[in-house]
């Protein structure tokens, strides 16, 4: 009699034991929520950024100096983007191709980003205010268009440390991610190209990207990076960093066949004797270790129907890449408007 009224019990505890388990499986295969938010699109970026600082990835890097509209933008809001990002997730949208004309490499790419960090959502809505033509209300969170650059920014606050943008023509976009951050949190949603391609993203990976890359001849969507010259078929590229004492990289090419694979494997290949002659010639008076360390650790290979790149990057060669400061970046000092005369003779 004791076994028969504790067995439902005990199937009790085992179904929700198996339920757990199903949600963290689940999990694991499941893009992070930021990059669920996002809409459809051509490619996508994540890092998390809160990890790579807890892991000192980057090191003590040297103080950047901020562009002018950065720096209003900081005092305005008290958010640095170095300091306070902790995740951001970022859609590539192609140019669209029209059948009417031929492929136009000068059209840019469109983005829609969500941003999960340490917010002052007060100063930011003041300053979101500011800056935008108009702001209107979709299910009780306000969209703000912001004119920019001749397009419109579209930027919506969804919760305490969680921010959308996007720089599409369509205002439904951000209304979707609007819509997505209202509903419960699923493992099975998401943009289609991350639910097919995210469980070959390695798992517990700080970074990766996941993004089509289309044959070399098409040159209004070739991919994000430029990398088209060397995919004579369309491909989707996955690529992925993680830290396991040094920071890993991996590359997967998906393509058509095990036999485009191979070409595209002996393409890199050439490709790569080429750069690592011309890196070891131009260096003087020896190649950076860190730089020889990262080329000496890089292998391609066929796998079936994809090609793998895979290498190990030096923590030094990462926080020397960071901590290199572009000229453009600096601000130039405040002055009054001269005169013509003035100015022609400055310059």
């Amino acid at each position: 009699m004791r076994i028969r009224r504790r067995l439902p019990i005990l199937l009790a505890v085992l179904l929700i034991v198996a339920a757990v388990a199903l949600v963290v499986v689940l999990r694991k295969h499941a893009p992070p929520e930021p990059a669920r938010l996002l809409p459809g699109a051509d490619g996508f970026v994540y890092a998390n950024l809160g990890w790579m600082r807890r892991a000192n990835i980057m090191g003590e890097l040297p103080a950047v100096p901020h562009d002018p509209d950065y720096e209003q933008f900081i005092q305005a809001t008290g958010f640095q983007f170095e300091r306070d990002l902790d995740e951001a997730a970022l859609a590539i949208h192609y140019p669209a191709k029209s059948s009417n004309r031929k492929p136009d490499s000068t059209q840019q790419p469109r983005f829609s980003e969500v941003f999960v960090g340490k917010i002052d959502g007060e100063r930011l809505r003041a300053y979101l205010r500011q800056i935008s033509s108009s702001v209107e209300n979709y299910q009780t969170r306000d969209i703000y268009n912001i004119p920019l650059e001749g397009r419109t920014v579209r930027v919506a606050i969804l919760g305490v440390d969680t921010v959308a943008a996007s720089n599409l023509d369509d205002p439904l976009v951000i209304r979707g991610i609007i819509d997505r951050s209202r509903k419960l949190a699923s493992p099975f949603g998401g943009p289609a190209l991350l639910r097919q391609y995210y469980k070959d993203v390695p798992f517990a990976s700080l970074g990766w990207a996941v993004f089509k890359v289309q044959a070399s001849t098409d040159l209004s969507t070739s991919g994000p990076i430029g990398w088209s010259f060397l995919f004579p078929k369309p491909a989707t590229v996955v690529a992925s960093l993680r830290y396991l004492g040094a920071v890993h990289f991996k590359a997967q090419a998906f393509t058509g066949s095990d036999e485009e694979a191979s070409q595209l494997v002996e393409r890199i290949s050439s490709f790569l004797s080429v750069f690592r002659t011309a890196e070891s010639t131009v260096s003087t008076p020896g190649p950076d270790p860190d730089i020889k360390a990262f080329f000496d650790s890089l292998k391609i290979q066929p796998e079936k129907n994809r090609a793998v790149l895979t290498a190990t990057v030096p923590l030094g060669l990462i926080r020397k890449a960071l901590a290199e400061t572009p000229a453009s970046v600096t601000p130039e000092p405040q002055r009054q408007p001269e005169s013509p005369k003035k100015s022609k003779a400055h310059d």
